[in-house]
């Protein structure tokens, strides 16, 4: 089911307060069948900024239209939409299918697995359609993949927006790993007096 802008986004959860874009870890995203290496992290930008380009996007190799895009956050997120900013003259993807939590899947895996869930997909050259997701199975979302097979009929896939809304844990991936080597003892904090002048030995 898509979402069109049909009312006040200040009010609503299309907002930019439910952007999920400042929770991608930016510098892992990466995408197979890419035909600029790297282009990938261009699309990922603020939602305001959906429809301003430099002239950079997403696009797949010549006479090959499937893509495979992976998104890793700094924290878990739920997950309520998602929306694609395509390309013109048929080269906007035509179908999504997205897996979650899953890394390093390839196409062979793409094809094979069951996928979270998919979508038929419209041009959506303005930025004004948004997905909605089985809600109940966007949760604690630490990676997204997206797998786009097919374009409108271009011999490429471009995309030049990929936005994501809904709201992230307060507690990022990256000081859970602190918070487990913290609880584990070390020996530095367990000095007593003997060390400080104080007449005590450290505990072992």
């Amino acid at each position: 089911m898509s979402c069109t802008h049909d009312h006040n986004c200040e009010d609503h959860e299309c907002s930019s307060d439910w952007s999920l874009y400042k929770h991608i870890d930016l510098s892992k995203v990466s995408a197979l069948n890419e035909s600029v290496s790297g282009s990938v992290k261009s699309v990922f930008k603020a939602w305001e900024q959906r429809l301003l380009s430099s002239g950079e996007h997403l696009e797949s190799n010549e006479g090959d239209p499937e893509l495979l895009v992976f998104v890793p956050f700094t924290s878990d997120v739920k997950i309520k939409s998602i929306s694609i900013v395509g390309g013109p003259d048929g080269t906007s993807p035509s179908k999504l299918r997205v897996f979650i939590n899953r890394e390093g899947i390839d196409f062979s895996d793409a094809e094979s697995m069951q996928a979270v869930q998919e979508w038929e997909l419209a041009e959506n050259l303005q930025g004004v359609l948004e997905y909605q997701t089985r809600y109940s199975k966007f949760q604690s979302v630490g990676n997204i993949t997206l797998h786009f097979p097919e374009s409108f009929g271009g011999d490429t896939t471009q995309i030049s927006y990929i936005g994501f809304k809904g709201e992230a844990t307060q507690l990022k991936r990256d000081v859970v790993a602190t918070i487990v080597y913290e609880i584990r003892p070390n020996p530095s904090d367990h000095k007593t007096k003997a060390e400080t002048g104080g007449g005590f030995s450290q505990v072992e």
